[in-house]
């Protein structure tokens, strides 16, 4: 037999699986080996990993904490290692952190009895904050831990649905006797038992998620839950009441039991400092705070509150921060107070340093954490070596160079010795078996007991008969059938496992790919560009971002609607069956088509684990199975009118229901205007022919998905065309009960015929000067207002100039004022002056419009407007004894776009704002400030002149606004340095933005629908069926 080269055999565990020399360590800089080893006494100090295996590192107790940290970090290809420490029990039976700063001899009294435990340290607000997929992956761990132990407690629902996500990660998709047996073998959390079917129905709905997924929202929950990241130190407050203290990246909490009852933000607290067993808090004087200035906790020791004076000082530098903070000079004669320091990279370091660096990134890519395979395999069969990074195969048989071994003991462990002094003795050190097939051995057990083994080995094929193997020590092995699958699919390789069938810790191995082998360069090129670039693609994927924002659209009115109002007594039944009849159908049939939308992207993209082959990069035919399904439901959308009317005459007759209504419009789940929700399933239908356009017009009619596409485009354009008179009337109709909301001292301004035709800021020239004022414009009228005094954004109306017998003439030579024209009435004349020169002729073009109009129609009579009002006199309110409901107090609410137009001196025409409804577009953008450095990932959703932008698709309302009214889009230019693809800016005045697409597709999408709400179209378009709206 060949001798293998001992280079290959006695790698490291970095080497063996193909990493590059630079690891890029997240302490280190790129190109830096770890610190030299100092010279002493070398000891051996066991890490327990977040999957609960361990492993051993050989360092000099001169060593400080960092070396050591560095060594873990590096072991595991960590790039994103500052939020992670490793935490022991000390002396005094308190757990604290190893400080990187100090020697290892002078923080572990006894290092081979002491067990670190490598855990997370920071808690971000955003698991999107993390880069790297690794490090996402150590978080979830971490969050199943804390499960495990009761630490992260929640409602039995979110309990549930991260179990769920994490059985998913485990153990693939859903498959009920399989599911149910490994959960009757595995706790998860506490008290598991009654939550089965429930986790069970949870784990049903997540087919086709990779482990990746599943870990990103397995963290989406646990992120939104109040005790997420939370450690509890015990205190007392000065009356003796228990309390628990804890810090978070926001600052110092208190709690009570597991209630939040108090936080106290780092920007409002001066100093923390402790004295003996009292922890202080220095607050920041405020005259609006009851808080003294100085809060005292009573904690059980001094060491106690040393501890977690430490973390606080440590959580403070690293999220508040920009760059560790520098040691202070020592003292020559004495010092006064502690020394300690917060010693690594801030959270912006961190991410910086990730984004920016050349250094080649460690791929990593997620697997089910418990592989299925074969029981039966044949006594033929052996484990196929992992070829080394010079190409060289390794033999199975490692008598030979374990004769090589100097040491008198070998030691069968699971642990790995790790050393930075020398990796020759390291290599030296570790055991033969180590070595066979590229991998550690590891095993879930806790307990660890050292055997001696021979030197040879023989495989056998009953050492792989294991079934499911847990990798955790709460978690007994599964007794369910194995089925030589991996993953939903037939195991290539079993070259994952080592000798007995163990499986390795997913913690070492991110280097391997499906076949078990290193990862090439070509392959790593393909991981950056996995997912596919055909433009049919992109636009599958809008169909999926849209159809999320709609999902959750449709639940805004079958879920919170119905909690706050439809549940009322004042509601009318009528009204609820009006409503919920026609929601509760489409709500359920579109999650159904999210769904299936879902699965194929992702049997698209190539990372769904469904066994099933086929051709799946296309999606005509999930389309017309699903528009053809939704042509039933269809039937009464022509009747959403007779809801907006229904709702509207609801509100009157009763002052309960129209508080109720304003309230549920001033909650954050209602970012747009309530009647533009029952709208929406309307526009969805326009969206679906747009996006059906879109894709026929780039395939070409051989195409495959090219027939599919026609058909759906040719059913949904039937409908679209048969709601589309209709659908004009109602956005009319909507644009009318949302103006009504927005004026004070209008008796009937939603009657039959009326129609809007534009809105707007002009000056209006009186004995005062010039003066703002606010215009509406409708097909029989122009009412001119000025913002009220109230605390609503409301208007006032001050005048009315009927558009029967009216003319129209520019007068800006008369007046000398620039763009200026005159409204010459039967009653009165009123001159006014637009703030630009295309202002002018759009007011002017649509003026002369509207009086046609007025000439031709028999339109309502303005007398239905409150009468006798001039500019000089002030309209009394609708009801001099009844004070209006209507409008949001400032601040509270969707701001009505008629306040935004004020503000920035815009206008606004009835079909631009037809456009911008039905040009919704969903999405993830980077953003960017203008003096900011790095990017921001965020789901933005654009509808009504707005972005919304939220964290993740799943939140259920948006962190911020950014109404676009006013905005130009454009392209950065080189004197920006936006050294990036596919980025677009937002200006308004000295306010700029920049936003990154990840196509060339999303980027023109972006482009062009915020084009629409920013570049005013050249022509308002009436509803009398001469013009329609694009």
């Amino acid at each position: 037999m060949a001798e293998p080269d001992p280079d290959t055999i006695f790698s490291g565990a970095g080497q063996r699986l193909g990493a590059p020399e630079t690891l890029g360590i997240s302490t280190l800089d790129p190109g830096h080996r770890p610190p030299a080893m100092p010279p002493g006494r070398h000891v051996t100090v066991r890490v327990r990993m977040l999957d609960d295996t361990e492993e051993l590192f050989d360092i000099s107790q001169k060593a400080s904490g960092k070396v050591l940290f560095d060594l873990v970090c590096s072991h595991m290809n960590l790039i994103e290692g500052d939020y992670f420490g490793l935490e022991f029990q000390n002396q005094q039976k308190m757990m604290v952190w190893l400080d990187h700063i100090k020697p290892i001899i002078k923080q572990l009294r006894r290092p081979k009895h002491t067990i670190l435990r490598f855990s997370v340290k920071f808690f971000p607000p955003d698991h999107a904050q993390l880069l790297e997929e690794l490090t996402r992956y150590l978080f979830a761990l971490q969050i199943k831990q804390d499960l495990f132990c009761g630490r992260l407690t929640c409602n039995d629902t979110s309990a549930a649905l991260m179990v769920s996500y994490i059985i998913q990660s485990e153990i693939g998709d859903f498959e009920e006797s399989q599911c149910r047996s490994h959960l009757l073998n595995n706790n998860y959390i506490p008290d598991q038992m009654p939550l089965i079917d429930k986790i069970m129905e949870f784990h049903s709905k997540n087919i086709g998620q990779t482990p990746a997924e599943s870990d990103c929202h397995l963290l989406e929950v646990a992120r939104r839950l109040e005790m997420y990241g939370i450690r509890l130190h015990p205190a007392k407050d000065r009356e003796g009441t228990k309390l628990s203290l804890t810090v978070a990246h926001t600052g110092v909490l208190v709690f009570q039991g597991h209630t939040k009852i108090n936080a106290f933000n780092w920007s409002k607290v001066r100093k923390l400092s402790f004295k003996r067993k009292r922890f202080l808090i220095k607050l920041r004087p405020d005259l609006n705070s009851s808080y003294q200035d100085t809060l005292e906790f009573l904690m059980p020791s001094r060491d106690c509150c040393k501890v977690f004076w430490k973390i606080c000082v440590e959580y403070h530098a690293f999220f508040r921060l920009f760059e560790e903070p520098k040691p202070k000079p020592k003292p020559v004669l004495f010092s006064r107070g502690s020394s300690f320091r917060f010693s690594g990279r801030t959270q912006k370091q961190v991410i910086e340093y990730v984004k920016e660096s050349e250094f080649k990134k460690i791929p990593f890519e997620r697997k089910h954490s418990r592989v299925q395979y074969s029981s039966r395999v044949q006594h033929n069969s052996r484990l196929s070596p992992l070829p080394s990074p010079s190409h060289r195969e390794v033999p199975t048989d490692s008598g030979a160079p374990g004769d090589r071994i100097d040491s008198p003991r070998r030691h069968w462990k699971e642990s790995v010795l790790v050393s930075a002094e020398d990796p020759a003795a390291s290599r030296a050190r570790m055991s033969p078996s180590h070595q066979r097939n590229g991998h550690e051995e590891r095993t879930g057990s806790v307990s660890r007991t050292e055997e001696t083994r021979s030197p040879t080995r023989q495989t056998h094929p009953e050492h792989l008969n294991t079934g499911v193997v847990s990798n955790s020590p709460h978690l007994s092995a599964s007794s369910g059938h194995s089925h030589g699958m991996v993953n939903g699919q037939k195991s290539l390789d079993l070259c994952s496992h080592s000798p007995d069938g163990r499986l390795p810790s997913p913690l070492t191995s991110p280097l391997l790919n499906d076949a078990c082998s290193v990862r090439t360069d070509d392959e790593d090129e393909v991981r950056r560009k996995r997912f596919p670039t055909d433009r049919a693609y992109f636009i599958a994927k809008e169909l999926l971002t849209t159809e999320r924002t709609y999902v959750k659209d449709l639940e805004v009115v079958t879920v919170s609607f119905q909690s706050a109002v439809g549940q009322d007594e004042a509601t009318p039944d009528s009204l609820k069956d009006a409503i919920f009849s026609t929601f509760e159908p489409l709500h359920k049939f579109h999650t159904g088509f999210l769904r299936e939308v879902e699965q194929r992207l992702a049997l698209w993209e190539g990372r769904s684990n469904a066994h099933i082959k086929g051709d799946y990069q296309r999606i005509g035919d999930v389309l017309l199975k699903n528009l053809q399904g939704l042509k039933p439901l269809t039937a009464n959308l022509s009747k959403q009118s007779e809801i907006l009317l229904e709702l509207e005459k609801a509100c009157k007759a009763s002052r309960r229901l129209e508080g109720l209504c304003r309230d549920f419009e001033l909650q954050k789940v209602c970012y747009i205007p309530l009647n533009v929700f029952i709208l929406r399933p309307l526009h969805r239908l326009i969206h679906y022919k747009q996006i059906l356009e879109r894709l026929c017009k780039h395939y070409p009619a051989t195409h495959v998905d090219f027939r599919d596409c026609r058909a759906a485009l040719a059913d949904v354009s039937e409908v679209v065309d048969q709601l589309q008179g209709s659908l004009i009337k109602m956005e009319n109709l909507q644009k009318l009960l949302e103006l009504k909301k927005d004026l004070i001292g209008v008796d009937n301004l939603v009657v039959p015929g009326r129609e809007f035709i534009r809105l707007g800021c002009l000056s209006k020239l009186s004995g005062k000067g010039l003066q703002q004022r606010m215009f509406f414009l409708f097909d029989d009228i122009i009412l001119y207002t000025s913002r009220g005094m109230t605390a609503t954004n409301q208007f006032k109306v001050h005048g009315q100039l009927p558009l029967h017998g009216m003319t129209i003439r520019e007068s800006e030579d008369e007046w000398g004022v620039p763009h200026a024209f005159t409204l010459v009435g039967q009653r009165q004349s009123v001159v006014v002056a637009a703030s630009s020169l295309v202002e002018m002729d759009k007011w002017m073009e649509d003026v002369k419009m509207a009086i046609e109009m007025a000439k031709t129609s028999n339109g309502p009579s303005s007398e239905l407007l409150t009468s006798s009002l001039t500019d000089n006199k002030e309209p009394s309110p609708v009801s001099e004894n009844k004070t209006p409901l209507v409008g949001p107090p400032s601040g509270q609410g969707p701001v009505p776009l008629s306040v935004i137009c004020w503000y920035r001196v815009q206008s606004l025409s009835f079909s631009e704002s037809c456009r911008s409804l039905e040009n919704q577009l969903s999405g993830n953008l980077l953003r960017k400030f203008k003096n900011s450095n790095g990017w921001q990932k965020l789901w933005v959703v654009f509808t009504n002149f707005s972005l919304f932008f939220y964290k993740s698709h799943q939140d259920d309302y948006p962190l911020a606004s950014l109404p676009l009214l006013g905005y130009s889009v454009t392209v950065p230019s080189e004197s920006e340095n936006i050294h990036k693809d596919y980025v677009f800016k937002l200006h308004f005045k000295s306010h700029v933005y920049y936003f990154r697409s990840e196509s060339e597709y999303t980027f023109e999408r972006w482009m062009e629908v915020i084009r629409s709400a920013t570049v005013p179209s050249s022509r308002a378009r009436g509803l009398n069926g001469k013009e329609t709206h694009a």
